[in-house]
């Protein structure tokens, strides 16, 4: 399934010099997502992630690009998160569609997070009752990325990744 995700989240989720006992491992997955953990302040934190299924156009260099679940630290909520695998264009917007909602990310760097915070729980609700998630980027360089996610497994993954230890 996601061999190298657990790289990418100690990027995100912890960065630089971490300690052994820090890196993320997988402790379980379910359809199309895993359920990551790894230490944080002595207590365990774990995240959902996926990967595309799907990744347009087809002749260019997409990197590595996650699409993660992670708690907001000292808040009990959820944030969805995006992890492209090049640089996005500066102040876009990556768009995401699950079924006929719509759902904007601010984006830095490589990354976006869900552009009104206001509007998380409901993309979450759809991740949950949908079956497939669409997320349209444009590159640094200008170029116009779809990535099309499968949501097989998240309510699971989810359910996994709040009951983790």
């Amino acid at each position: 399934m996601i061999k190298h995700a657990w790289l990418v989240a100690l990027i995100v989720l912890g960065g630089g010099a971490a300690s052994a006992d820090a890196l993320p491992r997988m402790i379980s997955s379910s359809g199309n997502w895993g359920v990551y953990a790894y230490q944080r302040g002595g207590k365990t934190v774990c995240y959902a992630l996926s990967v595309p299924k799907d990744s347009q156009p087809s002749n260019v260099d997409h990197g590595k690009n996650y699409f993660l679940i992670a708690p907001v630290e000292g808040v009990d909520r959820k944030e969805p998160e995006v992890i492209a695998g090049y640089p996005l264009r500066p102040g876009s917007m990556i768009e995401v569609s699950v079924g006929p909602s719509a759902f904007r990310m601010f984006t830095k760097d490589n990354t976006g997070w869900v552009n009104d915070t206001s509007r998380a729980p409901e993309l979450m609700k759809a991740l949950r009752a949908g079956h497939t998630m669409v997320l349209r980027a444009v590159s640094a360089r200008g170029t116009r990325t779809t990535y099309t996610y499968s949501l097989e497994g998240i309510s699971a993954a989810l359910d996994r990744a709040s009951h983790c230890n």
